[in-house]
């Protein structure tokens, strides 16, 4: 049997979500899928957003005259 290895390593990790690309060709669940890695994407962003806004209100209140 033939193994294209560049063909299994492309299936292994998430596929790229492009914003305004064309999803009628999905399924239900991959639009599932694709949703829950967006919201996933989205709470990553907030709690990193949350961490520099604690650091950065620390950092004013070091330099406050």
């Amino acid at each position: 049997m033939f193994h294209d290895d560049d063909n299994a390593a492309s299936t292994n990790g998430p596929v790229p979500i492009t914003p305004g690309e064309d999803l009628s060709a999905l399924s239900l669940d991959d639009l599932a899928e694709r949703k829950a890695l967006i919201h996933a994407e989205i709470a990553r962003i907030d709690e990193i957003t949350e961490k520099k806004r604690a650091g950065r209100s620390a950092a004013d209140a070091v330099f406050k005259v």
